[in-house]
């Protein structure tokens, strides 16, 4: 019987999450515990890659993270970024994220609608001219460069910020007694294993979103019971009820 679920994500912002719909339903306690946390480099850190910030004349921002460690390293660095710098955001949600740091309006944001940069290239085409920076984390592929390189975009790749594991205290350690555990990426499969070493599954459920997720969850010899999405399930939390509920029965 499943009654205590760890969701290695941060615990949602809204009360209308599908996940409490779930707990209810139910009757599931539901813990949200992020396996790894994202942490800026350090000014010194940045200045070894020999990067200018203000040597670009566009910033490609990926995710919130970028945006976040971007405007971090230009106030460590002591550096105040030009009002008529460009900002190309893979997505809107990202794009509207900028105006924690400048004011929306003032500047020259452009967004792309596929959540891929192949959906935003069609935008930095038509502002050829500039130069690119993509500050990305520690750990990424060559697709970006390889596709702004196939296009004569002028970039420079860079990183700003890494994947750490988010390390379990002592305590945390002592009560963790759960009866499935659902990741979202090979990263946090990897965190379970460094924090528990000699972890043993057991009647324990494993849930992976995605195929690079539960690849990593076979590499590190645990068996997988529920993967998302599928052929019924677009979503974790779809998939997640009708698992629930076959339990139940």
């Amino acid at each position: 019987m499943i009654k205590k679920i760890l969701i290695s994500q941060p615990k949602p912002t809204s009360d209308k999450s599908p996940y409490y719909d779930i707990a209810n339903q139910f009757g599931v306690e539901l813990d949200f515990r992020p396996f790894f946390k994202i942490e800026g480099i350090s000014s010194r850190e940045f200045r070894e890659q020999k990067v200018s910030l203000l040597a670009h004349t566009a910033v490609v921002f990926t995710s919130r993270h970028a945006i976040d460690n971007y405007f971090k390293l230009a106030k460590d660095l002591r550096i105040t970024i030009p009002e008529d710098m460009k900002y190309f955001c893979l997505i809107e949600t990202v794009a509207l994220y900028i105006q924690k740091y400048v004011q929306y309006r003032k500047r020259k944001i452009f967004f792309g609608t596929t959540g891929k940069i192949d959906g935003l290239l069609p935008l930095m085409l038509k502002h050829k001219t500039e130069k690119f920076l993509v500050p990305l984390s520690d750990v990424h592929n060559d697709d970006i460069k390889d596709m702004l390189d196939a296009k004569n975009l002028k970039h420079t790749v860079c990183t700003m910020y890494r994947t750490v594991s988010n390390d379990f205290t002592e305590e945390e350690k002592q009560n963790f007694d759960y009866d499935m555990m659902i990741f979202f990426s090979p990263t946090g499969v990897k965190a379970l294993k460094k924090n528990f070493p000699d972890f043993k599954q057991g009647d324990i459920k494993v849930a992976a979103f995605g195929p690079a997720t539960a690849k990593e969850v076979d590499a590190q010899g645990l068996r997988l019971d529920l993967l998302a999405p599928n052929k019924d399930y677009p979503s974790m939390t779809g998939a997640l009820k009708a698992f629930l509920e076959k339990n139940k029965k």
